[in-house]
């Protein structure tokens, strides 16, 4: 699994003028998944997003986590990070999973993150999303697990 995770003050999904998905300060993460991917990925991508340290402590080093701070996860579906870029001008999305499993997964991270985190929203698997955020920083990483 794939994601770009960024630091935010703020982030919404909206879907059909509706907002489904609002956090304040937190991560606003665009996950992908890729065809190898399994359940353990799902898992150990979230844990690395809950523990990594990107927000700033008293001294303005990054060093506390999203769980340290409190702080809101906006999972947000986003195939297209999946895609081979290498060769022409044209993205290849060989490397993504299938959409069945692509859901399967992100429904499992769903339940996954809801068991572990108290404070997560998400946006809507293969829907026309809105996505808004206001970056803190900018603080921007990818975070990638499996093959």
């Amino acid at each position: 699994m794939i994601t770009i995770i960024q630091r935010v003050t703020s982030a919404k999904v909206t879907v059909n003028n509706v907002d489904i998905g609002v956090i304040g300060t937190g991560i606003m993460a665009l996950v992908a998944v890729e065809r190898n991917d399994t359940e353990k990925d799902a898992e150990r991508l979230l844990e690395r997003m809950l523990n990594y340290r990107i927000f700033a402590d008293a001294e303005d080093k990054m060093n506390l986590s999203l769980r340290t701070i409190n702080g809101g996860l906006l999972l947000v579906p986003q195939f297209t990070l999946a895609a081979d870029t290498q060769k022409g001008n044209r993205p290849s999305f060989i490397t993504a999973a299938t959409p069945e499993k692509g859901l399967e997964l992100f429904s499992y991270l769903q339940a996954f993150a809801l068991k572990t985190y108290p404070n997560v929203q998400f946006g809507e698997f293969g829907a026309d999303m809105q996505v808004a955020l206001v970056n803190n920083g900018p603080v921007t990483f990818t975070l990638k697990t499996g093959s």
